[in-house]
């Protein structure tokens, strides 16, 4: 067997048992009747499962197939649409958990591999490349995603909510999307960002977080300008759009403006500056870097807390 399909293989071994097949169920005339299905995974020893919060919103009853074909009921701990993300939670965990990765690692090039349940075919595996990263991608409730992985592998309705793993079988997104009429472009949402929210949905059934009201786009910076601004920076956050009434448009952030720090801490990612506005920072002046028109300047914002 050649070398590609053993990494493949030895991978996909690692997470197999974690990734369950999640069946959504409304009550009608006193039956309970299929209404959809999606993907998840399990990520601890206690029960809790990644999935996407376009799978489960609004779900009246949640069940999970695990991989030796037994049936959980699900509680959803939480959502958060602004991420798609959901936690659910069973009592019964007797397989493995998988290993989450770090997406902030991964290269443009690198195999990865989605599992999931297209189509309710359960236990699908799929491979590709990572085709791109920091992209930012309109979710199923209209709002911007960001630090999104795009992938060509390849990803259809029923895999929203599975795992994207590594060669190395560490989960490193949550699958999510595809554009519609395009073949090969698929995404996943950073497993940085999923751990996040993750914490926060635990604790607090919610994701408490600061807002700027800026969509951005994550871009390289040429080594010319790098060194004309002395900037340790390596990639930035281009700003598309300021939402009308947002903190940012109150401080005079502008579309075309290009974020370089948050509080003198380099600004690369939009998963950095998801780190740097923790609820601490609502209603209190930060600083934030700013290039525009070829000029560095410093802007003082006071995040909001978003609804």
């Amino acid at each position: 067997m050649d070398a590609y399909s053993e990494t493949i293989i030895e991978a996909v071994e690692k997470v197999k048992t974690a990734v369950v097949k999640i069946e959504l169920y409304k009550k009608e005339k006193n039956k309970e009747v299929l209404a959809g299905t999606g993907s998840g995974f399990l990520f601890s020893s206690d029960g809790y499962l990644f999935t996407n919060s376009h799978v489960v919103h609004k779900a009246q009853i949640i069940r999970v197939k695990l991989h030796d074909g037994s049936t959980s009921q699900a509680e959803l701990i939480g959502e958060d649409p602004d991420t798609d993300l959901a936690i659910l939670k069973i009592s019964e965990a007797d397989f493995k958990p998988v290993k989450l990765g770090d997406a902030e690692g991964l290269k443009i090039g690198q195999l990865v591999i989605a599992i999931g349940n297209p189509l309710g075919f359960q236990h699908t595996v799929t491979a590709g490349v990572v085709s791109a990263l920091g992209r930012t991608l309109e979710g199923q409730t209209g709002r911007m995603m960001d630090s999104m992985i795009q992938t060509d592998a390849a990803l259809n309705p029923g895999n929203s909510g599975g795992p994207l793993i590594n060669a190395d079988g560490e989960v490193v997104g949550v699958n999510t999307a595809t554009i519609r009429g395009a073949q090969g472009l698929c995404f996943a949402i950073s497993i940085n960002t999923a751990k996040d929210v993750a914490n926060q949905l635990i604790r607090f059934g919610k994701v408490k977080r600061a807002y700027l009201g800026v969509v951005m786009q994550q871009i390289d910076l040429v080594p010319k300008l790098r060194a004309i601004h002395e900037l340790v920076n390596k990639q930035a956050l281009f700003i598309s759009e300021v939402a009308v009434g947002s903190p940012a448009e109150k401080a005079g952030i502008l579309s075309g403006d290009i974020i370089l720090s948050f509080n003198n801490q380099p600004i690369e990612s939009s998963y950095s500056l998801y780190k740097a506005l923790t609820e601490d920072k609502i209603g209190q002046f930060q600083y934030i870097g700013i290039l525009r028109n070829n000029y560095k300047t410093e802007f003082r914002i006071t995040p909001a807390q978003k609804n």
